[in-house]
């Protein structure tokens, strides 16, 4: 034993130093493990900053996977914000997108950051790719912080005219966030919803009515024109976008037309008395009815598009469509809904839940709707509590004659149910149909009292409940179910169904005059101990018995009433001090006392066991309201039914009924003067349905044919394309004034009609040039197929004299490629500088040229500088360029090297007293869309010489910098050349009235103004005139009226117009208005003139 002893311990004894060995390496990593998570996570991090500041955009692209990946899965990754915020500017489209994705969840948190690259996010609006674009725009509106408002303004504004539905849906959504920010903006937004309101694209549709809904739902005039549209996009507008626009045509519908249900109570209310009358009273009767009400179509337009959507896969718009029905059609077509709503009943738990909470609204009301779906509402042991309940209570509202056998079947199953509060709401749905069905009350009140005897205390004590209000129906005949129930009071614990048991048997005392002294005496001896429900109804009690039997019940009631006067509770103690001077008469006691018994014991009425969901008509079915029946923050009661309906005519839109005008004239001058036939008859075909297309692009609203306008003259790409873009606007201006010329000649036959024609043609031409400018990206072909086509449009359009026949008919030889616009006899329009502003200055629709004539049309000119400022700007130090200084100012003078181009005058001098040889302008870094022509290089440049040459830049109608490189033999010198806002415009010349009837065109979101305060000195026309042209290079426009100045140019890359009108109020005060499609060049304008004109 002592070998293995020493044995054992020599082992132990070998063993310990290896064990402490092990332990030592162990024990030493285990200490940051304990830290594992937090150094984890730091690590990661720390590993993605590394990858973001990478300059491989691969491993950028993994890290914004990766932590787009952490946000999807709910992990915090604000801390990474400045890291990612550097690649906002990346050039990589997929990071961008990753980056504007994490922008936009975090750009609300991290404000100031996210501030430092907002003039990023302003330039990300211009990129080419929409989702871009969009997503700027989103992550602009993200950044709650009230000094960026006007900058969100202005980008919504921009973004609801993009040629791209994606970004203007996300304008619709900025929309509400700025209300948000700031409700100041109230009337501006609701500019933008207006003009959102007439966009055809059923993306936009959803997201802006939703904007209206959120900033101006009390503005109903803003839906009459785009009702019928919004109906028929209906359909096809994304899902959540359709339950939206159907809850506000809703509310639309209860404001515009009369009520439909008056219809279906008339005819029925005849249909009784038809027994009674002849056939000719009924006839007559019936003949009113039909006169009395018949549905606008409008409203029959809505009933019908909506219908479709019942077969929805989103249980939103079934349940949007369904309440569409209740509060809108006529009660004989509002039952179809039914089958859609229990079709909804396969859904998830929540879905079922709200939609049992409507069926249980409507089952009250119209029974009949969903009585053939009865056994869809039959429990399943699977359902949860809230649907269970909900189900008995449809069930219950269904109940009667028919069909209670079958139900009490089912609910005596239902009382047998594990879940107590589901088999407590079946015996009270047990006592309603009782109360409402009197051929099944006693065989319900019996089942009930059988119930009494369940060993589950919360089934006997709502049985109880329910039986008490049942008694009250008839207590006559229920007095042996009086005693049973006393009997209870020993074993049943809870208070309601004690206090219930108190009170029957207090109320019919004199039905059971042995037993309720008896239970007085009993509950005396456990007053202390009960509820206060219990306590109150044991005072009750012992009131009516002293009343009632005072020769057993005195000195008991007296003692409860001592009781109760020392007793916690103050309800208690008030009751009691109440009772005891109403019953018990003594010196203090009023007049009361002699009616104690007529108070206690007089007849109660039996009380009315209704549905809770009554109470809930009155809310919107399907809004949150209802669901919580109380009023929710923000919602919009539905309004009654006007007597009288409005003016259908509100709905009425104008051009859809020009256009059928305009198509019909076409058809009738077609079949008068049929033209020889040109082409062939492939390209017949095709002018045919090109004619057709044109004629469904005029019923479009005036406001897109603006944005396709502005659209395609701002998106000129390249050097190419611009320059096929010019061609093709002088090919569309000759047209459009052969066209004039073809309409003067025709005009002394026909006036009247022949003016529409000319409207018409027109404004066609215009619309054919801007979508040809709009696609300039695409290849030469189809540019001139499609210039082809138009001409053929024009030609058609047009009904052409005899002599314009007869050359057609010689020229039918020509090539293909031979326009009819090239022709010799028409005579060329040679007005070069003047021609340039036509598109920009036509109307887009024939409603703008009411009232014109060829001959009394207006002519907008560019005519001479009123003033050239000599101020010069530092294009290079002398410092800077070892010798070499330049200069530039802007002549003010339309550009020889193109007319899209700002003629800058640059100055060259030599300050050495050397000679610097080949002086010229290198590497440019331009903005994008951004072109220059640089001046040609100078060999040399002698010592004190200076030299001036002319440059052309293309700024794109923006203040950006044109960043170039100023090269001599030796040197290279980086400069730029930033214009002022003032020198991006040529002045024009036009009339007073044409002044006004342009600035009309260009209000709303087109128009800035400011008040300015002036100086006295100031005040003069001289003056003003002095500090404005300074400014700017404006046109001064002569003015009837001393108060107010006018001045007007156009941008010289688009041609868009720039009016300004100071108008001097009293009190040396002036307002200073613009109005330009540019808004952004408008308002910075207005920020430089507005010192100016304050200035002393």
């Amino acid at each position: 034993m002592s070998t293995n002893n020493v044995g054992y311990n020599e082992q132990v004894g070998d063993a310990q130093p290896e064990v402490g060995q092990e332990a030592a390496p162990t024990t030493a990593p285990s200490m940051p493990a304990a830290f594992g998570l937090f150094s984890s996570d730091t690590k990661k991090n720390e590993d993605l900053k590394q990858m973001l500041e990478s300059s491989k955009d691969s491993s950028k692209l993994d890290a914004m996977k990766r932590i787009v990946g952490l946000i999807a899965r709910g992990k915090n990754a604000s801390e990474l914000f400045p890291a990612v915020v550097k690649n906002v500017a990346s050039k990589n489209i997929e990071i961008k997108k990753l980056v504007y994705v994490y922008l936009m969840r975090y750009a609300e948190e991290q404000q100031d950051l996210a501030l430092l690259s907002i003039s990023t996010f302003q330039r990300a609006l211009k990129d080419p790719n929409q989702l871009i674009r969009a997503s700027a725009l989103r992550v602009l509106s993200s950044i709650r912080v009230p000094i960026i408002v006007p900058i969100m303004m202005l980008a919504i504004k921009e973004a609801s005219v993009d040629l791209s539905p994606y970004v203007r849906k996300n304008a619709a959504h900025a929309i509400q966030k700025l209300y948000s920010l700031d409700p100041e903006q109230k009337e501006m937004l609701i500019e933008v919803i207006e003009k959102l309101l007439k966009d055809k694209s059923t993306l936009v549709a959803g997201s802006v009515v939703m904007a209206f809904e959120e900033v101006c739902p009390d503005r109903i005039d803003l839906i009459h024109k785009n009702y019928r549209k919004l109906c028929s996009l209906l359909v096809d507008v994304e899902e959540w976008g359709q339950v939206v626009i159907i809850h506000m045509l809703t509310r639309y519908a209860r404001t515009q037309f009369v009520s439909p249900w008056k219809e279906d109570g008339v005819q029925e209310e005849y249909s009784e008395k038809k027994f009674y009358e002849s056939d000719d009273d009924q006839q007559e009767k019936n003949q009113k009815v039909n006169k009395s009400y018949s549905m606008d179509l409008d409203h029959r337009l809505l009933i019908r598009n909506t219908k479709p959507l019942l077969q929805s896969r989103n249980a939103a718009v079934v349940m949007a469509v369904a309440q569409l029905y209740w509060h809108v059609a006529p009660i004989s077509e509002a039952g179809i809904v039914a089958k859609s709503l229990v079709r909804l009943l396969r859904s998830n738990r929540e879905v079922q839940y709200i939609v049992l909470q409507n069926i249980a609204t409507m089952s009250i009301q119209r029974k009949g709707m969903f009585e053939p779906y009865l056994k869809s509402f039959y429990v399943r042991s699977t359902d949860p509590t809230m649907i269970k309940t909900l189900k008995l209570e449809i069930l219950t509202s269904l109940a009667n004659e028919a069909n209670i056998s079958t139900l009490l079947r089912e609910f005596q199953t239902y009382v047998k149910s594990q879940d107590k509060q589901f088999a407590a709401a079946t015996i009270q749905a047990i006592g309603r149909c009782a109360t409402n069905i009197s051929e099944v009350t006693d065989t319900c009140l019996n089942g009930l009292v059988c119930l009494l005897s369940n060993r589950d205390e919360i089934v006997v004590a709502e049985s109880v409940v329910v039986i008490k209000k049942l008694l009250q129906t008839q207590p006559a005949h229920h007095g042996e179910i009086i005693k049973r129930m006393a009997k209870l009071l020993d074993s049943i614990t809870v208070p309601v169904a004690r206090a219930s048991i108190l009170w029957l048997t207090g109320e019919y005392c004199e039905r059971v005059p042995k037993i309720a002294p008896d239970v007085l005496r009993r509950m005396a001896k456990s007053f202390t101990a009960e509820d206060d429900l219990v306590k109150l109804q044991i005072l009750n009690l012992g009131a009516k018995l002293y009343l009632t039997n005072s020769k057993q019940t005195k000195l008991l009631t007296q003692y409860i009433l001592n009781l109760g006067k020392y007793d916690q509770s103050y309800d208690i103690r008030d009751r009691t001090r109440f009772i005891r001077q109403l019953i018990v008469p003594n010196e203090k006691s009023g007049a009361l006392s002699k009616y104690a018994k007529k108070i206690f014991l007089a007849q109660k009425p039996a009380p009315l066991l209704e549905s809770p969901f009554k109470d809930r008509e009155h809310f919107q079915l399907g809004t949150l309201s209802h669901t919580l029946n109380m009023k929710a923050s923000g919602y919009l009661e539905l309004s009654n039914w006007p007597e009288v309906a409005p003016d259908p005519s509100v709905r009425n839109v104008e051009v859809i009924e020009s256009t059928k005008e305009w198509t019909s004239i076409l058809g009738k001058a077609k079949k008068e003067k049929p033209i020889e036939k040109f082409y062939s008859e492939s390209e017949e075909e095709s002018d045919d349905s090109s004619s057709s297309s044109d004629s469904e692009s005029e019923s479009g609203s005036e406001q897109e044919k603006k944005e396709v306008g502005d659209s395609s003259s701002a998106d000129s790409s390249g050097s190419s394309s611009s320059e096929n873009e010019t061609d093709r606007q002088s090919k569309s201006k000759r047209g459009a004034a052969r066209q004039g010329t073809a309409v003067t000649k025709s005009d002394s036959e026909d006036t009247e009609e022949k003016k529409v024609k000319f409207k018409k043609v027109i404004c066609s031409s215009n619309s054919e040039s801007s979508s040809d400018e709009e696609s300039s990206s695409n290849s030469s072909s189809e540019t001139d197929s499609k210039s082809d086509s138009e001409l053929r449009k024009s030609a058609n359009a047009s009904v052409p004299s005899k002599k314009e026949e007869k050359i057609l008919q010689q020229k039918r030889g020509l090539p293909k490629e031979v326009s009819l616009l090239d022709l010799d006899d028409f005579n060329p329009v040679s007005a070069p500088i003047t021609l340039s502003s036509v598109t920009l200055l036509c109307p887009t629709s024939a409603a703008d040229l009411e009232g014109l004539s060829l001959s009394g049309s207006s002519v907008i000119d560019i005519s001479t500088p009123v003033f050239v400022p000599m101020k010069t700007h530092e294009l290079l130090h002398r410092m800077s360029g070892k010798g070499l200084a330049a200069h530039y100012h802007f002549s003010r003078q339309p550009c020889i090297y193109g007319d899209k181009m700002v003629s800058v005058q640059v100055t060259l001098s030599n300050t050495t007293e050397q000679k610097i040889e080949n002086i010229h302008v290198g590497e440019k870094k331009l903005p994008t869309d951004m072109r220059m022509h640089v001046f040609n290089p100078i060999e040399s440049l002698e010592p004190g010489e200076s030299i001036t040459t002319s440059m052309g830049i293309d700024f794109c109608d923006s203040t950006q910098a044109a960043n170039f490189q100023l090269c001599t033999t030796d040197d290279q010198f980086s400069v730029n050349i930033q214009p002022p806002v003032g020198e991006l415009l040529l002045p024009v010349t036009m009339s007073e009235k044409d002044f006004e009837r342009e600035k009309g065109r260009l209000t709303g979101m087109n128009e800035t103004s400011t008040t300015v305060t002036v100086a006295p000195q100031n005040s003069t026309r001289l003056v003003i005139l002095q500090k404005v042209v300074n400014i700017a290079n404006l046109g001064v426009v002569p003015s009837g009226e001393d108060n107010i100045h006018r001045f007007a140019a156009k941008t010289v890359h688009s041609g868009s117009l720039m009016l300004v009108t100071v108008e001097l109020k009293e009190g040396s005060t002036a307002r200073l208005i613009i109005n330009t499609e540019k808004t952004v060049i408008g308002s910075i304008l207005l920020r430089e003139l507005k010192p100016v004109l304050s200035q002393g």
